[in-house]
């Protein structure tokens, strides 16, 4: 039907307009000139628990206690600057203290003249897309460990089954790639998880300390033994002991903690009668064990009574597809520590980080994120925020990597350490990947790496035909 040109569309009534506000599922609210809350929705009372005859009257900022009213309060810019403001992130403290993850819209209040009388402000609830964001991110979590690599998924499937059982488990692994992590997550899941976890570095201390350490001593043992002192073995009793570093122990030392795990009872330093141990064993290492045991310098007979279980860790250079996801794990982490608002990682700076060996592995890549949130207090962080050392990203594979897709850069840098590791073979790089040779050579062809003139199965560089 074609209306008049003069006809005019029926004007909305106020009882309307407030049905219409009332069956939204959006939390809206208005303030006058003053920060007064003049209007406030039913959504508003469910998602902040504060009933409308207790809102209505009160500054805004006594109601909600958003970190937005500390500093850039989009409500406020919006009074300000005349302008409304779209999808800002904030969160909110409702009535049981609890914080709400919301998103925010803001628009100036106007009467029919167009003068303004205060602001309007929706804001969403975005509770149950943080509890799915969540939920996702622990098909990739075991503890404090986050991976999405095939390798570690690996260990993330065993390791409840680990648990589970008493057996001594050796962690192997570089220098931080999280050893620690993953024996407290073996205990958190076990049966012991109730008692101590108690952590000891063997390669920071020498024999005789070590040995006091763990085991204790009586009074008179030694000078200045002056009353008893009991041992990480008795104060980890019903729980878990973890040996970090185990193969920077001496031979003398090894004997005698291989003695406590055959009989599980130990002796304090001075002391004449052994002590029952109720304990499970965790050792970790960043040295090959095995070859030690090849040279002698690691008693053969303690390495299989600790090699029960062995888990293997590999270093963060050769799962860098998880960079971005251990970023977003730092952030969170350190947004709560801090009591800051750090959105993500703008897409120059992760690159700079998937550009970057981690000759550190993971606890490098934690105290890099720290150093950012330093100098970073909102929005992403930069490559202004990062450490210095990290230079602008180099095109070190020599494959063409894309700045705007970190993960094809892991995927290449994967592929060519792969390559280089093993003299350009392509054979022998893909059965290390654990890819075929015609899928590694597709994927070279797909993410344009250009490799040297070498067939990797021979010192001879090749000659064009």
């Amino acid at each position: 039907m074609i209306m008049p040109k003069n006809h005019k569309p029926p004007e909305i009534d106020t009882n309307t307009t407030r049905i219409i506000l009332e069956s939204i599922s959006d939390g809206v609210f208005t303030v006058d000139h003053n920060w007064t809350i003049t209007s406030f929705n039913r959504a508003a009372e469910q998602i902040t628990g504060v009933p409308r005859e207790e809102a209505i009257g009160r500054h805004c900022w006594e109601v909600f206690r958003s970190n937005m009213c500390e500093g850039d309060c989009a409500l406020k810019r919006t009074m300000k600057e005349k302008k409304p403001f779209v999808s800002t992130t904030a969160y909110i403290i409702n009535s049981q203290k609890k914080r709400i993850p919301i998103t925010v819209s803001t628009s100036p209040l106007k009467d029919n003249n167009g003068r303004i009388l205060g602001g309007v402000e929706t804001f969403r609830d975005h509770s149950l897309v943080e509890e799915l964001r969540k939920a996702l991110s622990a098909r990739f979590q075991m503890g404090d460990m986050v991976s999405s690599s095939p390798a570690m998924q690996a260990i993330f499937n065993i390791l409840p089954k680990v648990a589970e059982s008493d057996s001594t488990v050796l962690i192997e692994g570089e220098t931080g790639t999280g050893k620690e992590l993953a024996a407290r997550a073996i205990h958190n899941s076990s049966p012991r998880c109730k008692k101590p976890f108690i952590a000891i570095n063997c390669g920071a201390l020498p024999d005789t300390l070590l040995e006091s350490e763990l085991f204790g001593y009586k009074a008179g043992a030694f000078t200045n033994a002056v009353k008893d002192k009991p041992g990480h073995f008795a104060m980890a009793e019903g729980g878990t002991i973890f040996l970090d570093e185990i193969g920077d122990t001496s031979p003398a030392f090894q004997a005698k903690l291989l003695r406590v795990i055959e009989e599980r009872e130990f002796q304090p330093l001075g002391g004449i009668r052994k002590i029952p141990a109720n304990i499970r064993i965790i050792a970790a290492t960043n040295r090959e064990l095995a070859a030690m045991v090849e040279t002698g310098s690691f008693r053969q007979d303690l390495y299989y009574r600790i090699n029960v279980v062995r888990l293997k860790l590999p270093p963060l250079r050769e799962r860098m597809e998880d960079v971005p996801l251990l970023v977003a794990h730092f952030i969170g982490k350190f947004n709560k520590i801090r009591g800051k608002m750090v959105q993500g990682i703008d897409q120059k700076a992760l690159k700079t980080l998937m550009s970057h060996n981690f000759p550190g592995n993971v606890r490098e890549l934690e105290n890099i994120m720290e150093h950012a949130f330093v100098l970073c207090n909102e929005g992403d962080i930069g490559v202004d925020h990062l450490p210095s050392f990290l230079s602008s990203p180099a095109n070190d594979t020599d494959g063409h990597i894309d700045a705007n897709d970190p993960v094809k850069s892991a995927e290449i840098k994967v592929i060519m350490d792969a390559l280089k590791r093993n003299h350009y073979n392509r054979k022998t790089a893909a059965a290390e990947i654990g890819i075929h040779k015609s899928t590694l050579f597709r994927k070279i062809q797909k993410l344009g790496i250009q490799l040297p003139e070498v067939d990797g199965r021979s010192e001879r560089t090749r000659t064009p035909s």
